[in-house]
């Protein structure tokens, strides 16, 4: 993971790239969240791992009056930058997995949201990022490399959708502590 870290450094002050403009290049709000967010700020970041393996790196943008303690009731957007390859259709199932933690689905809003994610979640690969935005009570809007993809306007499903990552039954605490902790980015 250094060696990964020292290689990044090198290639960016090989482009004229300062640590410094690194940092905020890191903190640079995408073009789709600012559309989405008023005064968004980056709160938090952290790794997606799975066996030792990165998948990927997740960002959570905020509005000005975030409350963690209630993120089921903010408005947000979960920006995931991929380091692998993966399926859009593999990514839908998964999510709905994660989103069936800690509660029944029925059947058909099952059907029904895994037929939306297979449609709105495409294939990815290593640099692709996919970004999540949270209107609260109505739905879950989604961007492929900064472009519209679509709306799911169902607020349980953005509930549920967000709190793969939020709620405190996540399958991954770590990630969710890194996303809501301090607020400080994760290494």
């Amino acid at each position: 993971m250094l060696n990964a870290r020292l290689s990044r450094r090198a290639a960016l002050l090989a482009l004229g790239v300062s640590p410094v403009s690194e940092w905020a290049l890191a903190n640079t709000v995408p073009a789709e969240v600012g559309a989405e967010l008023a005064s968004a700020r980056l709160h938090g970041s952290g790794r997606m791992t799975y066996f030792g393996l990165s998948v990927y790196d997740a960002r959570l943008w905020v509005g000005e009056r975030f409350n963690a303690a209630g993120a089921e009731r903010e408005p947000l957007a979960l920006e995931l930058n991929y380091t692998r390859d993966l399926k859009g259709n593999l990514i839908a199932e998964r999510s709905l997995l994660e989103m069936q933690r800690g509660s029944v689905v029925s059947a058909d809003e099952s059907l029904r949201w895994l037929a939306q994610m297979t449609r709105l979640f495409p294939d990815v690969v290593p640099g692709s990022r996919l970004t999540g935005v949270q209107r609260p009570n109505e739905s879950a809007r989604f961007y492929f490399n900064g472009d519209w993809r679509g709306e799911i306007r169902d607020a349980e499903f953005a509930r549920r959708f967000f709190g793969i990552w939020l709620s405190p039954q996540t399958s991954e605490p770590r990630l969710r502590q890194a996303l809501l902790g301090s607020g400080q980015a994760a290494p």
